[in-house]
């Protein structure tokens, strides 16, 4: 009798952390199902060439790029809205104005549908607690409560675990186990602002390169 294969749908931005966090689970033994949101963040294109290209790598087929344009009628995240600045002075306090409000839940609340209709048993995001910007939906507390919130409003024989492999590691460590499982670093982008050069002073840039450095491992991406 043929085992069914292990399922796990993965989130994937185009970024470090999600790309890590799909190899993951390859490695686990998870056939991957991949999803890619478009929500009229400004480097949109660039990193729906990078989704694309890390599947490739990936061998990943099924592959499901949903539009969520209504996030620019919402605004109140320079990610989303071009009338407030990137912010390039550094870390600060607080919630920065790159956070785009609800975004992981409104995603992981997309990504229960397609994982119920697939059969899938996992759904894999690459959320960072401890190293993040500070956003409130990237907390290990509220993607548990989504997970259960996601089971309780799905049908019964649906369970579905969310797995956030990356959540308590410092960007250094995402870098290690990145080159450890051979993860197409080259192909990922972090940049806010651009989709040629990345800036380099952007809040995700400055995280990106303090853990390549702290790694001791050069990123292999272009920088203004």
């Amino acid at each position: 009798m043929k085992m069914k294969n292990k399922i796990a749908l993965c989130i994937m931005s185009g970024g470090m952390d999600s790309t890590l966090s799909a190899y993951m689970m390859k490695e686990l033994g998870y056939e991957i199902i991949a999803l890619h949101f478009n929500y009229a963040q400004r480097t949109q294109a660039k990193e729906l060439s990078c989704f694309n290209a890390i599947c490739d790598e990936l061998k990943v087929l099924n592959r499901y790029v949903l539009n969520l344009d209504f996030f620019t009628q919402i605004g109140a995240s320079a990610l989303t809205d071009t009338n407030i600045e990137v912010p390039t002075n550094g870390l600060e306090e607080g919630v920065p104005i790159t956070y785009v409000p609800f975004r992981n839940g409104i995603f992981l609340s997309m990504a229960a549908a397609i994982a119920e209709k697939e059969g899938a048993e996992a759904i894999a995001i690459g959320v960072v607690e401890e190293d993040s910007s500070g956003y409130p939906d990237c907390r290990d507390s509220f993607i548990k409560s989504m997970e259960k919130s996601i089971n309780l409003g799905t049908k019964d024989e649906t369970n579905i675990t969310i797995h956030m492999p990356l959540v308590h590691l410092k960007k250094s460590e995402i870098v290690k186990h990145a080159v450890e499982l051979n993860t197409p670093l080259h192909l990922t982008w972090s940049c806010y602002k651009n989709e040629d050069r990345a800036c380099g002073v952007c809040d995700s840039c400055r995280l990106r390169l303090k853990g390549f450095k702290a790694a001791g491992v050069k990123d292999p991406i272009a920088y203004e």
